[in-house]
């Protein structure tokens, strides 16, 4: 039995260990990967608008496209997306840029957090079976009669309040963490939409213009 109980405390340390490591992972690529796709300012963020509404006012889409070449940023791939495709409808184009935003960054992010929040769950469910088993251990030892170890069952009693606490060291961390980083995504959301309708908005203030103007010329 008490080999048995060995081999269950190896278990439950693995699996907390592999639980942490997981979670820290994805937290660390999801906050990452925000830091990656948003503006550091929204300072920076009117500034890139400003420099693409004087491009498209101007009718300038090469410099536009130019001007968001090899920006990782979600804006500048959304606006060189968005004027790649500017003889869409508005409609259509809104809905083929919301598309490109979800694909290319939310679901990424999305799973992620997903993860991050089964693990919250998962981790202190683990500490319990850890505290269970521990305990488990020590009334065996204690039903033993005569033959108790005391040293057995401090070591039982012990197992049963570490795993405990490590399943919520676990997860306190993580649910703090997925917090700041699903408000810092929700700051992106709202940025990124009211940049493509501002975007959205100097392309149709352009786009008729010019084209009633070819087909006249």
């Amino acid at each position: 039995m008490d080999r048995l109980f060995d081999v269950i405390e190896v278990v439950v340390y693995t699996l907390l260990a592999m639980l942490a490591a997981w979670g820290a992972y994805c937290a660390v690529i999801a906050w990452r990967r925000v830091s990656l796709v948003r503006f550091r300012s929204d300072e920076h963020h009117t500034e890139f608008l400003e420099q693409m509404d004087r491009r498209v006012r101007a009718g300038d889409w090469s410099g536009a496209e130019e001007y968001c070449s090899g920006d990782r940023r979600a804006m500048p791939q959304l606006a060189a997306y968005a004027i790649s495709r500017r003889d869409l409808d508005q409609t259509a184009l809104r809905r083929q840029v919301a598309d490109r935003f979800q694909r290319e960054v939310l679901t990424d992010l999305d799973y992620r957090l997903s993860w991050v929040s089964t693990i919250v769950k998962a981790a202190p469910m683990v500490g319990l079976l850890g505290t269970v088993m521990g305990m488990m251990g020590a009334f065996t030892n204690l039903a033993s009669g005569s033959d108790v170890d005391p040293q057995r069952m401090a070591e039982d009693i012990g197992f049963a309040l570490i795993t405990t606490a490590c399943g919520l060291g676990i997860a306190i961390p993580l649910v703090l963490c997925s917090a700041a980083i699903s408000v810092r995504l929700r700051k992106l959301e709202e940025s990124v939409s009211a940049g493509v309708a501002e975007l959205l908005h100097s392309l149709q203030a352009v786009l008729p213009a010019r084209r009633r103007e070819a087909f006249h010329g």
